[in-house]
């Protein structure tokens, strides 16, 4: 699998079945409280934006929905993670809905970093509902030639 789509999260397959409709019966809709039951345990895959300035690596996500609060952002060597949890405050029948396309519930994400970032001052900023986190790029090393001697 390559870099890259490791880096946009296009690493998973996906089995479609498809079957008539008309045949059998509608499912069932699950309520947002019992949907985590289905899930088995996973969260959702947070998307995310990734790009670079001359002095910084941007990461970028729309979390609309979420407090501050319920958002956890950590560093760990060149690893960065970003987990949550969209709660759901409504009480709303299954029989209610008509579409059910939102995801309630925990989220993460993490991504290798492509260079060396300053850990101390990174900086996330929550406006509008977009999550932007600001990793300043580390000085690169400068390379230093060495002479071989006999």
């Amino acid at each position: 699998m390559s870099f890259f789509k490791n880096l946009a999260g296009l690493n998973k397959k996906m089995i479609v079945n498809v079957t008539d409709q008309s045949e059998q019966p509608a499912p069932a809709a699950i309520p947002p409280e019992e949907a985590w039951l289905t899930d088995d345990d996973e969260e959702g895959q947070l998307a995310i934006d990734v790009y670079q300035t001359p002095k910084a690596i941007v990461v970028k996500s729309t979390i609309a929905g979420v407090k501050p609060e319920d958002i956890n952002i950590s560093i760990n060597n060149d690893m960065l993670t970003i987990r949550g949890t969209r709660k759901f405050t409504e009480s709303v029948s299954a029989g209610d809905y008509f579409y059910q396309e939102c995801y309630w519930g925990g989220f993460s994400r993490s991504i290798i970093l492509p260079v060396a970032v300053k850990s101390d001052v990174i900086e996330a900023n929550l406006e509008n509902g977009v999550l932007t986190v600001t990793l300043p790029k580390a000085n690169a090393a400068k390379q230093i030639a060495i002479k071989v001697t006999e």
